[in-house]
């Protein structure tokens, strides 16, 4: 047994004893004081079995014992992947639409809520994406955009009535303006103390539809949104005009997807556009930027404008769909549940957090059959894979590196 195999023995014994003492507190520690081991055991055993024989594989590949059975698969791999490359790329859209678009013929209400709830986060994750992997400026408290769009919708929706096709630009402009409210301030900080000072504008906002009560209500929330609709002709008796409110859950799935689909194309032309390259500008290397003309602090304003606007057209279907919001809605954990995405599908790449955002909030509800231990599956997965890909599922293919990095 070469040095590098003792490794990876010994780390896997040290992750098997840290992973019962996670266990045991949860399953060995009964709700009437009394403590239990057996069932621990059973599935702490399970998941070393399988996790021994992933390290035993994984020894083996680096041995090169492994080799007559990776070097065909690996030439299999590389020629289906030449195959698919020579696919245009509009080809795999149509393909992908038109999957999208069939999805709730086929499935359930329970999977078109979830495919739902993904499309929101998408529209969030790549909003997101523009402020901190296109700008490279860390926000912690982006989830307050979210909150003005809904909130703004709401308001609009119950005391003056406007529908929601004209409320979505009145939503997107005042989360564009919340953002360069919240952003302006914190434009000349970098690192850590962006994080924090967007942290603390996150929980302004938060506070502020909390604690307003002759306009958001308060902790009791707005009541009484209406879903989209639209007009319809009908000719019964002449032509006349019929509102229809689209309140399937199956129609709010074409919205969110209409919303979606231009989310992902106005950051695709974002991205590649003079102001995409200034915001990689910044975020490679602020001073040089400046130092070849780049104006670093409106870029920046309009990086957070641009992030927000998005956030707000997702806040305000959120309000049309629950046609109810209240401020716990839009807490700190959904703005890290946002970060999280897209730093696990990759920095600056539009597939990569579309598909962190289908795995974040996709297994989840795929591990649900664990009741209180999904979480702790869920985690681990999560962890697994930032160790096996630290750049995101899907890295951008434009991101540089920096020296201190490489060291």
């Amino acid at each position: 047994m070469t040095r590098a195999s003792k490794k990876v023995f010994v780390f896997y014994g040290v992750a098997m004893a840290w992973l019962f003492l996670l266990l045991w507190p949860l399953m060995g520690i009964k709700a009437d004081g009394t403590l239990e081991f057996e069932t621990t055991f059973q599935v702490w055993g399970r998941i070393a079995v399988v996790c021994l024989g992933i390290a035993i594989l994984y020894v083996l590949n680096k041995s090169g014992a492994l080799d007559p059975i990776t070097r065909p698969a690996g030439a299999l791999r590389d020629s289906a992947s030449a195959a698919f490359s020579k696919v245009p790329v509009w080809i795999w859209f149509l393909i992908g639409l038109a999957a999208a678009l069939a999805y709730p013929q086929f499935t359930h209400r329970y999977a078109q809520d979830v495919a739902v709830n993904v499309l929101v986060y998408v529209c969030l994750g790549l909003g997101l994406n523009i402020v901190v992997g296109l700008a490279g400026l860390l926000d912690l408290g982006y989830i307050a955009f979210y909150g003005v769009g809904a909130y703004t919708y709401a308001l609009l929706s119950v005391q003056y009535g406007i529908s929601f096709w004209l409320c979505l630009p009145i939503a997107a402009a005042f989360a564009s303006i919340a953002g360069c409210i919240i952003g302006y301030p914190t434009l000349r900080m970098r690192g850590d103390y962006l994080a924090i000072v967007t942290l603390g504008f996150g929980e302004i906002v938060r506070l502020l539809l909390n604690n307003w009560m002759s306009l958001t209500n308060g902790p009791n929330g707005v009541l009484g949104i209406k879903a989209p609709g639209f007009w319809m002709p009908d000719f019964t008796s002449g032509l006349t005009f019929e509102h229809i409110y689209l309140k399937k859950l199956g129609y709010l799935y074409y919205v969110v997807l209409g919303l979606a689909i231009f989310t992902i194309i106005a950051v695709h032309r974002l991205n590649f556009s003079r102001i995409g390259r200034a915001w990689e500008a910044i975020r490679e290397d602020e001073t040089a930027a400046e130092l070849m003309g780049v104006n670093t602090f409106k870029l920046k304003l309009l990086a957070y404008a641009m992030g927000a606007l998005f956030g707000g057209l997702a806040g305000a279907f959120f309000a049309a769909r629950m046609r109810f919001v209240s401020p716990e809605s839009f807490t700190f954990l959904e703005s890290a549940l946002v970060l999280a995405m897209v730093v696990l599908g990759g920095l600056g790449s539009i597939p990569g957090i579309i598909l962190g955002a289908l795995a974040l909030v996709a297994l989840p509800e795929i591990f649900r059959e664990f009741e209180l231990y999904r979480m702790l599956a869920f985690g681990g997965a999560m962890t697994f894979m930032m160790l096996v890909r630290p750049a995101g599922l899907i890295p951008a293919k434009r991101m540089g590196q920096r020296s201190e990095e490489v060291d």
